[in-house]
């Protein structure tokens, strides 16, 4: 039995304004910007999704899947955005957990492939990530590395 319990917004829909407050917290986003897209989720005018990891009620992690994440390869999408796990629930598997949810929702969609964009190495590539090239973020001055997934 799993330890947490994993979701998409569409099974909790509940949970919108509490999900777009903690995503809001994390990645200093408009609030108003998560529950946009998050609503456009929930009222079918896309299958990007976002999707939730709970210990009983409460977000633990969380990631949503976007047009582009603010880069300049508007030709890459859609994207994995947000994707964040609490600090003291690191290191148990929540955020492989929730790119492979991810992947495959999208792919049983017939959404494939997906692009994320990180300045990380050597995580996403347990996942079945693959490094794809550079992109230049929105605003920033440095590269930042982009992935996909197949």
């Amino acid at each position: 039995m799993e330890k947490y319990t994993y979701i998409n917004l569409r099974q909790r829909p509940q949970l919108k304004e509490q999900a777009a407050a903690w995503f809001h917290t994390k990645w200093k986003i408009p609030q108003e910007a998560y529950l946009e897209c998050i609503n456009a989720y929930l009222n079918s005018e896309t299958e990007y999704g976002w999707y939730l990891c709970l210990d009983g009620e409460k977000i633990i992690g969380g990631l949503g899947v976007i047009q582009n994440d603010f880069h300049n390869r508007k030709d890459l999408a859609p994207n994995v955005c947000a994707l964040y796990t609490e600090q003291e629930y690191r290191c148990q598997g929540i955020a492989g957990r929730l790119l492979d949810i991810v992947v495959e929702d999208m792919k049983s969609k017939g959404i494939a492939p997906i692009y994320l964009i990180t300045d990380h190495t050597n995580f996403y590539e347990r996942y079945g990530w693959k490094f794809l090239c550079m992109v230049q973020g929105n605003h920033e001055s440095d590269m930042s590395r982009m992935y996909i997934h197949r």
